[in-house]
């Protein structure tokens, strides 16, 4: 098939990650980027051969047939609904947007206009979580009980040397590594029903320890120890902590396991695209862990050569903007259901993506 033509906004430093993976994927071809900073953009365009331009030039330009967003979450919203309005697919990073409102802006936007929306988390697409599926489809730990879900840490002001953003709104602990743990849960387990949340804010500011701002204090507007108890359809429950407020912890980091009638099934980091996948039941002293069934470790670029795929094909869409909205509306619904003090209930069901084929992304469509 014909690459797809894309071009990127934001030139920060997670776009090296997705220029990069242009020489990894065949499906899509990153033609052109831009960035409010100019000098920026023309930097990072010179360095891989690609056009700089404009924000408005590259979603107004001919030559770029989707938009891979890489702004501040702040952006998000509106840099997408700019894509679209100009005829451009998305992808973007997460988050998705900040709160559900604005995902159904987005999705109806994009519905009216035949694009297709994608978003990040895309670890799921990579070899560790497709190897778990395979696990539990196959009914290696028997029918899903339940799940662990935990990130924790004593706030990213120690080494991030601007960390503003993760305590301003869309922000926090949940939003900020809930995405990777959520998305995976969903993929794995199907869709949330309901949930029951309980969230704190122990400082009102943080001061940052890293350079150059060493000593700055910065307002924190967000929760940074976040729990909650998510029910899915399925029957399964999930336990989540993440947290900007834990100094160390005894536990395994991550805790990330899945419980079933049979056995206990031990998840990869799901920041990552590959890492074990080990099992263990009853009648076993020790972990088995369990070779990769599929090939793709490569990193970013999984989400956006699934959307190449689907514009061009009959391809199941699997990080789409109905799977991220849905795992926004789950971690919106332990804020939610902290202040209500009661469960909240979710009303999106994106249903339980499919699994990709084994040797993804050089599949024959």
């Amino acid at each position: 098939m014909d690459p797809l033509s894309v071009g990127l906004v934001g030139c920060g430093n997670i776009s090296s990650r997705y220029l990069a993976a242009d020489d990894v994927h065949d499906a899509f071809e990153l033609v052109a980027c831009a960035d409010l900073d100019a000098d920026l953009a023309r930097e990072t365009a010179a360095e891989h051969g690609i056009e700089a331009m404009a924000v408005d030039e590259l979603l107004a330009a001919d030559a770029v047939e989707a938009v891979v967003n890489l702004t501040p979450p702040s952006a998000h919203v509106q840099v997408i609904t700019d894509a679209l309005a100009a005829g451009n697919h998305v992808y973007t990073e997460k988050p998705f947007a900040t709160t559900p409102e604005e995902v159904a802006e987005i999705r109806d936007r994009a519905a009216e206009s035949d694009l297709l929306v994608g978003s990040a988390p895309d670890t799921f697409l990579g070899a560790g979580l497709q190897t778990a599926r395979r696990v539990l489809d196959e009914g290696r730990i028997g029918e899903p009980v339940g799940a662990t879900a935990h990130w924790t840490s004593p706030g990213h002001e120690l080494w991030h040397p601007n960390p503003d953003l993760y305590y301003k709104e869309g922000g926090g602990p949940l939003f900020d590594m809930g995405p990777y743990y959520v998305t995976a849960l969903v993929f794995l387990l199907g869709s949330a029903e309901r949930v029951a949340g309980s969230v704190s804010r122990p400082h009102a500011t943080r001061t940052i320890e890293s350079d150059p701002r060493n000593g700055e204090e910065i307002d924190v507007e967000v929760p940074t120890h976040e729990a909650g108890i998510v029910d899915f359809a399925s029957g399964a429950t999930a336990n989540l902590l993440m947290s900007f407020d834990v100094e160390a912890s005894t536990m395994p980091f991550p805790a990330f396991e899945i419980y079933g009638t049979e056995g206990t099934l031990a998840l990869p980091d799901p920041n990552h695209f590959e890492g074990p996948v080990r099992i263990r039941d009853h009648e076993d002293d020790d972990w088995e862990t369990v070779p990769l069934t599929h090939e793709y470790t490569a990193g970013r670029g999984a989400g956006l050569a699934d959307l190449a795929f689907a514009v061009r094909s009959d391809w199941e869409h699997r990080a789409s903007g109905a799977l991220a909205g849905h795992a926004l509306d789950v971690m919106a619904a332990v804020r939610t259901s902290s202040e209500e003090s009661a469960f909240a209930t979710i009303d999106s069901d994106p249903g339980r993506p499919a699994p990709l084929p084994a040797d993804f992304p050089d599949v024959d469509l």
